[in-house]
């Protein structure tokens, strides 16, 4: 038998075994010699999670998203749950539908009937922030971009102090409002802020921890609000209206739910993941009421955070965890997430160099170095069509020695990682899915997910393989995934706008 026929059939056998397993990845094996495959396997196996696996994730997850929602035990929770007080979804009518329970003042997010003018979002979730300018129009139930400019953070500001990273966020907003010649107006603010906080009103806000590689001292355990009004006033040339406090996925629910108004869950898999989904009011034991339903920030990316994956993580992702900013926190996303992806594929490239199974053995300055092997390397190194080239152009730029094989490995390598992130987060999101339909008492649920974040949008496998495995892991629910246009900047304005108008229904009550 040749070596091209021994090839093909193991590639036929590890495919036939990864079917069994419910595995919908999609895996290069062709180019790679028999005996080097079977190597390779070896390191890659611990990272191939089979559908059972993945459905015991579910059930752990499934477990802490009810101890998050407790009144007593959400303190200790891995998955936080955070309350968010948007009460609904858009119905895209323009009427409004207010809460069914108390009479109170949070905000009604089928509320479509918004406040019409002009506003300013802030999106703030990883090293870069934007600022927005955008119109509501009443007669369209539409919200308009008129303008946005992005600004990087540095990456000593993201490790200083908070006054700093408050202060150049502030010094960003005012040349954006000077440059649309705004600075005289006084418009509200939607503030996306895309960290774990634990919201107390819509226009106030407590950070739990930092994540996504920042640090800034004296931050946690303060309101995120104040400290951007206090570097505003600070500066003393312009002001801001009301605020009102976002998370990125009740944006991205919120901009997806008026073009779609089945749109229910709001997720991000970018620099870091997360999800929202609207939750019985019942089941949320730290708010009052029974009747209607809440968004809930659910925060999963600290799910594992006790422990509970402990199963499933590799020697890679410990040390990912124990040489970042914030061991210990976030077991979920650094499985899962852009920022850290890229450095769990570095790491295995490393180890298999150093074993000799790659480029003969030797490595290089570069792919020894913490960072270098970048996620938006994977998505390159997977295109279809001009994936191996790119891996050769890749391998070149880190200064290593290849060759033909050594590049399709490190394609292996990279299918590999990404579609375990994409399976976890398909079991994430099973869980959410399944709890709505159960909660509901429904056979069969039909709903939709608005998406966002860089891995999603621009990696050639992802989405699909996301997608195939939820069908696998909630086969009564009908997923619809809907990609967010601008999501979380115009979400924050739209949850603004309701907030303006809730809140002079509740003056004039």
């Amino acid at each position: 038998m040749s070596n091209m026929e021994a090839n093909s059939n193991n590639s036929i056998q590890i495919s036939k075994k990864r079917k069994m397993s419910g595995d919908t990845s999609t895996l290069h094996l062709d180019g790679i010699p028999l005996d080097t495959l079977s190597e390779v396997e070896k390191y890659l196996e611990p990272f191939r999670l089979s559908l059972e696996k993945l459905k015991e994730v579910s059930v752990r997850l499934k477990k802490d998203l009810i101890r998050g929602l407790g009144k007593h035990s959400h303190h200790r929770a891995a998955v936080k749950m955070l309350p968010t007080f948007v009460r609904a979804t858009p119905d895209g009518t323009g009427r409004a539908t207010r809460s069914q329970s108390r009479g109170d003042c949070n905000i009604p997010y089928r509320d479509s009937s918004i406040e019409k003018g002009d506003y300013l979002a802030l999106d703030l979730g990883g090293t870069n922030f934007r600022v927005l300018y955008v119109r509501v129009v009443e007669e369209q139930q539409k919200v308009v971009k008129m303008d946005s400019k992005i600004c990087s953070i540095p990456q000593e500001m993201m490790l200083g102090t908070g006054e700093q990273l408050f202060d150049h966020i502030a010094q960003c907003l005012g040349e954006f409002l000077e440059s649309q010649d705004l600075k005289g107006q006084t418009l509200p603010l939607g503030f996306t802020f895309s960290f774990p906080c634990e919201q107390k009103e819509i226009d106030k806000s407590i950070l739990i921890r930092w994540t996504k590689g920042f640090s800034c001292s004296g931050v946690e355990g303060q309101d995120v609000v104040k400290l951007l009004k206090e570097a505003i006033h600070r500066r003393g040339d312009y002001d801001i209206g009301s605020v009102a406090m976002v998370n990125d996925t009740v944006g991205t629910m919120m901009s997806c739910g008026y073009r779609d108004q089945s749109c229910e869950i709001g997720m991000i898999i970018g620099t870091g993941t997360n999800a929202c989904y609207m939750e019985e009011i019942k089941n949320v034991k730290r708010v009052e009421g029974e009747d209607g339903r809440m968004c809930i920030n659910t925060e999963w990316g600290g799910f594992g955070d006790d422990g509970s994956l402990k199963d499933i993580l590799t020697e890679f992702d410990e040390v990912v965890d124990q040489t970042s900013i914030n061991p210990g926190v976030h077991t979920f996303e650094k499985m899962i997430s852009g920022m850290y992806l890229g450095e769990i594929v570095r790491l295995l490239l490393v180890k298999m160099a150093e074993d000799k199974l790659l480029f003969k053995g030797e490595t290089s300055e570069a792919l020894l170095t913490p960072g270098q092997f970048e996620t938006k390397y994977i998505s390159e190194i997977e295109e279809p069509d001009s994936g191996l080239e790119n891996a050769q152009k890749i391998l070149t730029a880190l200064g290593l020695n290849w060759d033909p094989v050594d590049a399709c490995v490190v394609r292996l390598v990279c299918d590999t990682i990404s579609s375990r992130s994409a399976r976890l987060c398909a079991a994430a999101l099973a869980t959410i899915s399944n709890r709505i339909r159960v909660n509901r008492g429904l056979d069969h649920l039909k709903t939709t997910v608005g998406v966002d974040g860089t891995v999603y949008r621009k990696h050639p496998n992802f989405s699909e393989e996301l997608q195939a495995a939820v069908r696998l892991l909630a086969p009564k629910c009908d997923i619809t995934f809907l990609v967010s246009e601008d999501g979380s900047g115009k979400g924050a304005a739209m949850v603004t706008a309701v907030a303006q108008r809730i809140a002079l229904h509740c003056w004039l009550a």
